[in-house]
């Protein structure tokens, strides 16, 4: 779908359909902005339907209008805001993916709009949310070994954001850009998340990452077998044993500040392409969805690419651990004892907690580059989903002030999170006699000493973790999210990144 801008008015640009928002409280004729010119030209037919009831404002109401040759679009969808007050970044990208879906579904094609606003935000963010909303709601599925689009020819082709003043558009066109930009770093991670994990398996991954960053101007590395061995990465080696696929280990390197003026921001996602449970092996019931315990690592790589066509001026650097965990002959068996990188000791206790395993030696190689501060993102925890449900992925941090900027990211983006203790009464939980750490705690309070494992490996480094294991697949359609995986926080991890060369 291409987005495009003009400068002109609504109703003499041709299209199958203009847009139009009206608002509660705000529907007294004249209307306000683009709904009141499309009123007067329409000789009143939307004030009457408000006069009648059938057009309320409420959130999400949408009525259509044909306008019957009286305007260039052929009809008019008057869109409900709800409270004006409440308009900000997020109503935008739910109206704007609502919209998308019913164009769509109706078999529109061009679409029009007066560029978006709301309060408290400028053009850019206004223009910026829309495209996100609109491109994301409209997401399918295109997998490999997908035939979603069969015999559908309903994508819509255009839609024409419309100023009326010269001045607007560079800002219209730069949010726009910027709204495309992001929700194809968002769709890559869905795209990835969704795959079956026979056409995903850490080779795969490596290489779908190595296209993304090759088109986006970020430099790629994937260590060989031989070079993870060299580093004794023993984590990851230990959750590859039972596998015959060969695990990888993705750098992804955007260069946007080659004088080093700050440190490299590192971005670490778990890369488990299939989570069988190893030995410990999990329940056949919903098995098939663990192709998506890959869904960190997928954010990641979304988010690097992001981040590099964006072209920001800051040194990030992505590490996505990948390996399948599989009960093979060689696999890794409850009470054996690893080593990770910075040798420090791990005890299996159970082999399903293994993104812990990997994500020790990412962190590992982090601190070893000198990487600060460093956030990682896992579907670490189904116990996650127990304390937050599918609504909000859970924030751990050993640093108030990444966890802050965290949080501001995810009010921006409307991707929640919900700041979780982090209190040294858990680490009595991960306690090993035979190990510096063992890798499960027991049920009570699991999503917490998940963190507190990882927390050992972050050591003194300024550290985050994103446990998106509630969050990274949803089985309805609402606002911006489809059914299946949701890309997120692919916006949040960016939004960091940026606000983070804001508020230095």
């Amino acid at each position: 779908m291409e987005l495009t801008t003009a400068k002109g008015q609504l109703i003499d640009i041709e299209a199958d359909c203009a847009v139009v928002g009206v608002y509660e409280g705000m529907m007294e004729s004249p209307l306000p902005g683009a709904a009141g010119q499309v009123d007067e030209a329409l000789d009143g037919q939307i004030s009457a339907l408000i006069e009648d009831g059938e057009i309320r404002g409420k959130l999400g109401e949408i009525t259509i209008i044909h306008t019957s040759g009286r305007i260039a679009p052929r009809r008019v969808m008057v869109v409900g805001g709800g409270q004006a007050d409440a308009a900000d970044a997020n109503l935008l990208r739910r109206l704007a993916a609502d919209v998308a879906r019913r164009a769509r579904a109706n078999g529109y094609k061009r679409l029009t709009a007066f560029r978006p606003a709301a309060h408290y935000l400028s053009t850019v963010e206004a223009a910026q949310a829309s495209a996100e909303g609109a491109l994301l709601g409209l997401y399918k599925i295109s997998t490999n070994g997908s035939n979603s689009d069969e015999g559908d020819n309903r994508d819509i082709e255009s839609v024409t954001f419309v100023v009326d003043d010269d001045a607007d558009l560079p800002e219209l066109d730069r949010g726009l850009d910027r709204g495309a930009i992001i929700a194809e770093a968002v769709a890559l991670a869905r795209d990835l998340a969704n795959e079956p994990a026979n056409l995903m398996t850490p080779t795969i991954l490596a290489q779908r990452a190595k296209d993304a960053a090759d088109a986006a101007g970020v430099t790629f590395t994937n260590l060989s077998v031989g070079e993870i061995t060299e580093m004794n990465m023993g984590g990851l080696l230990g959750v590859t044993a039972g596998s015959h696929e060969p695990p990888a280990f993705i750098i992804l390197e955007h260069r946007g500040d080659p004088d080093n003026k700050r440190p490299t921001v590192g971005l670490l996602g778990k890369g488990v392409t299939f989570d069988s449970g190893g030995i410990s092996i999990k329940p056949a019931a919903n098995m098939s969805a663990m192709k998506g315990d890959m869904a960190g690592g997928a954010a990641v790589i979304g988010a690097m690419q992001a981040i590099g066509r964006l072209n920001l001026p800051i040194n990030v650097t992505g590490l996505v651990p990948a390996t399948e965990n599989l009960p093979g002959g060689s696999a890794t068996k409850p009470g054996d004892v690893l080593t990770a990188m910075n040798g420090k000791t791990m005890e299996v206790e159970n082999t399903d907690a293994e993104g812990r395993l990997i994500l020790a030696d990412a962190l590992s190689y982090a601190n070893s580059k000198g990487m600060t501060p460093l956030v990682d993102v896992a579907t670490l925890t189904g116990a996650i989903r127990v304390a937050l449900g599918n609504v909000a992925m859970g924030l751990f941090a050993n640093d108030d002030d990444i966890a802050g900027r965290l949080l501001d990211a995810s009010k921006a983006t409307g991707e929640k999170m919900w700041r979780m203790p982090l209190w040294d009464d858990y680490k009595e939980q991960i306690k090993s006699s035979v190990a510096t750490v063992k890798n499960t705690g027991g049920q009570p309070a699991g999503s917490i000493t998940a963190a507190k494992f990882l927390e050992e490996f972050a050591e003194k480094t300024p550290w985050a973790h994103l446990d998106i294991a509630s969050v990274s697949a949803t089985d309805r359609e609402r606002g911006w999210q489809v059914r299946g995986a949701t890309g997120q926080p692919v916006r949040t991890l960016v939004r960091l990144v940026e606000d983070m060369l804001s508020n230095d």
